[in-house]
């Protein structure tokens, strides 16, 4: 096996070694300024919302008499316009700064987060999940970039700290989703309004730094993929997120007909579920990549996945396996976050709002795609085998361009690039 190379401090643009890049050795990863502590507490409100409404999802189609694939399309606007609108983060936050971009992401999302409780239908629901995702394309990309230009010990660690927000907010969004849904399927988006208010005005206290914005192209983001390094992590987290969302966004679908509906059970499944990927996001995936190159481990643990959900297709009928392959499930993912985000963050010494608006943009288009498409294969196979296959395709074709790209990753395993990429890079981050 593929050993990581000791990370080498170099200066000047052609650095690709990042000090501490695979080891976090550049400080402590609890020792952080306030700024630090306030966006990644923001950061897993945010990702709460994700995973919010995955134990009402069957309580809303009843009420709302919508069908599953209809219901899935909650997840698919929210994403897509995230996705989409992720591209031109960057450019607003390098003009206007990035504290008031993250305020302006919050607010937005305070105000649709509250329009979607008080919907009357699906599609009015749906909408406002839109404008939602809108307000979470500006805070998220936004807070990554901050995070790792504002957190002590290096890009590293600040990664490490992002995806635990992210898999603590996995982990606590199903669970305050199943509780508040228990009493109503409006409750959850309520709660994550007053959340969100809460977070805004954690950003309005603690960050105070006052911001230098260094304006980038519209074009930036696009250009940005132009890069191999980056585009081969973009297209394999495209591919990778569909089989993210088949597990959280379709399994609540295929445990409803094995008597797991109610939204404090389903609650409870996908706590388990997002507890277990903040562990391993934080304590595991460090290990594995101090020990071995991040290609390596990416290409080792995406096919573990997909057996996952491979076992979750040929099982299917077994509400107790099920449950036990989503908390399994659960572990990989958490590693795959963090060595993904690093490897986007890792693979270019372009800036990273632009590394960020890209990567995360194709990301999320992936599992925009997902949801509907799993529910309206289960439809129209009529068996809850399906989604989970289609799970494993697209991890396979994610291992693939993992492997046949390996070497334009030679940045993110810790190798020194050629200087005519640094020089593409710094082109395509440069302003008008």
């Amino acid at each position: 096996m593929d050993r990581a190379p000791a990370s080498r401090a170099t200066e000047g643009a052609g650095s690709a070694s990042k000090a501490g890049a695979h080891d976090g050795s550049g400080g402590s990863l609890l020792k952080q300024p306030l700024a630090v502590w306030a966006i990644a507490f923001a950061a897993t409100v945010s990702f709460m919302g994700i995973g919010l409404v995955d134990p009402i999802l069957p309580a809303i189609a009843e009420a709302t008499r919508a069908t599953p694939t209809q219901t899935s399309l909650l997840f698919t606007t929210y994403l897509l316009v995230t996705g989409v609108a992720m591209f031109f983060t960057s450019w607003v936050s390098s003009r206007i700064g990035a504290r008031r971009t993250l305020l302006v992401g919050l607010a937005v999302i305070v105000v649709f987060a509250a329009l979607a409780g008080s919907s009357a239908t699906v599609w009015q629901i749906i909408g406002f999940r839109a404008g939602w995702g809108l307000g979470n394309a500006l805070f998220i990309s936004t807070a990554l970039a901050s995070i790792v230009g504002a957190a002590s010990g290096g890009a590293a660690n600040a990664i490490i700290l992002y995806e635990a927000a992210l898999g603590v907010g996995l982990a606590v969004g199903p669970l305050a989703g199943g509780l508040l849904g228990d009493v109503s399927w409006r409750g959850p988006f309520f709660g994550t309004a007053v959340l969100m208010a809460v977070a805004f005005v954690a950003i309005v206290t603690m960050l105070r730094t006052p911001d230098r914005p260094q304006p980038t192209r519209l074009s930036a983001p696009f250009r940005g993929l132009a890069v191999p390094g980056l585009r081969v992590m973009a297209i394999a987290a495209l591919f990778y997120n569909m089989g993210f969302f088949v597990l959280l966004a379709y399994a609540p679908f295929a445990l409803q007909p094995l008597g797991v509906s109610d939204a404090l059970t389903l609650g409870y499944v996908f706590f388990g579920w997002g507890l277990a990927l903040a562990v391993t996001s934080v304590l595991v995936a460090p290990l594995l990549t101090r020990r071995l190159r991040r290609s390596v481990v990416l290409r080792t643990v995406i096919p573990l996945y997909a057996v996952v959900l491979l076992l979750a297709g040929i099982l299917h009928t077994s509400a107790t396996a099920l449950i036990v392959l989503i908390v399994v499930g659960g572990l990989f993912l958490g590693i795959l976050n963090t060595v993904l985000t690093e490897c986007s963050m890792e693979a270019t010494d372009l800036p990273r709002g632009v590394a960020s608006s890209a990567y995360s943009g194709v990301r999320f288009v992936g599992g925009a795609v997902a949801p509907p498409l799993a529910s309206w294969l289960a439809e129209a196979t009529g068996t809850t085998a399906t989604p989970f296959y289609l799970g494993v395709l697209v991890l396979v074709v994610s291992t693939l361009v993992v492997t046949f790209g390996r070497k334009h990753l030679a940045r993110a395993d810790g190798v020194v690039a050629d200087h005519e990429q640094v020089g593409e890079e710094v082109v395509v981050g440069a302003a008008d």
